[in-house]
């Protein structure tokens, strides 16, 4: 049993979000999964429950951080899929995730091997009162962006969608971990996706994730796709269009995640390169 380690959406070892990935778990319980997660220690690690492929050539998949399973993760997804294709050559895969049925296309790319997922149904939740977060954030009502109200986007997992009307404001995020994770567990929240908006189709992000034991993931494959939803309820872009998000910068570890949302389709298709991780394991 070998745990691989990429990174997905760049295509530099030292940027974007790592994730183990273990392409052949199926003698592995559920405890041993976990176990592995926690050792590797990056937000999520992904494992394949029968190997590379079901006898219908739907491939099951699991998803665990270093503190818990979680129904989704869209940049493990995404570095699995190329992990895959390094093997067996670029194509369409579907994985069985506990969410839902979740195809990838990988192609190649000026970037090496590029995977795009696409959604489960997504949908968006509306929620009234986020004063507890904000103050757990040390954020004031003066410092959300009123064109993009708050919400609870789905996509695979749910993630609080929370706007800043500065750059400066999602810069300097330092929050309450055991108060936030308190918060998240209560509303069956994975990340808190918190956003700016710098133009139309381009976007900063930030996901606090101490439900998965980690302060910050720097990209977050499901959150984006939870936004891509929100985007389109909320009439804020209009389809077909392709949106980038910037995640990772304020860590060291840029990320850039292309978005497309479809006249034709309400799902989200998620789109980055994703790179092994060279020295480790």
């Amino acid at each position: 049993m070998t745990v691989l380690r990429y990174t997905a959406f760049t295509s530099d070892p030292a940027g974007g979000n790592p994730a183990g990935v273990v392409l052949d778990a199926s003698r592995l319980t559920y405890a041993e999964m976990q176990a592995i997660a926690a050792d590797v220690g990056y937000s999520e690690s992904a494992f394949l429950t029968s190997g590379t492929g079901g006898s219908d050539g739907v491939i099951p998949i699991r998803y665990f951080s270093p503190r818990a399973e979680v129904p989704f993760c869209g940049h493990a997804t995404v570095a699995t899929a190329v992990a895959l294709a390094e093997r067996v050559g670029p194509g369409e895969l579907v994985f069985s995730t506990q969410a839902g049925l979740v195809p990838v296309v990988v192609e190649e790319s000026p970037d090496g091997l590029r995977a795009t997922l696409t959604s489960v149904e997504p949908h968006v939740e509306e929620i009234d009162d986020i004063s507890d977060v904000l103050e757990i954030l040390d954020w004031h009502e003066d410092e959300i962006d009123p064109a993009l109200s708050p919400a609870i986007g789905y996509a695979g997992a749910r993630h609080l969608i929370v706007s800043a009307s500065t750059r400066q404001r999602l810069a300097d995020l330092n929050y309450d971990f055991d108060r936030l994770l308190a918060y998240m567990l209560q509303r069956d929240l994975t990340t808190l996706q918190l956003v700016w908006r710098e133009s139309p189709t381009v976007f900063h992000v930030r996901d606090p994730f101490p439900v998965g034991g980690v302060v910050e993931d720097p990209a977050t494959g499901a959150a984006a796709a939870a936004f891509g939803a929100y985007l389109r309820e909320r009439r804020l872009v209009e389809p077909p269009v392709v949106l980038t998000l910037h995640q990772g910068d304020d860590l060291g570890r840029p990320s850039r995640i292309q978005v497309e949302l479809r006249a034709d389709d309400t799902r989200v298709r998620v789109s980055g390169s994703a790179v092994a991780i060279t020295g480790l394991g």
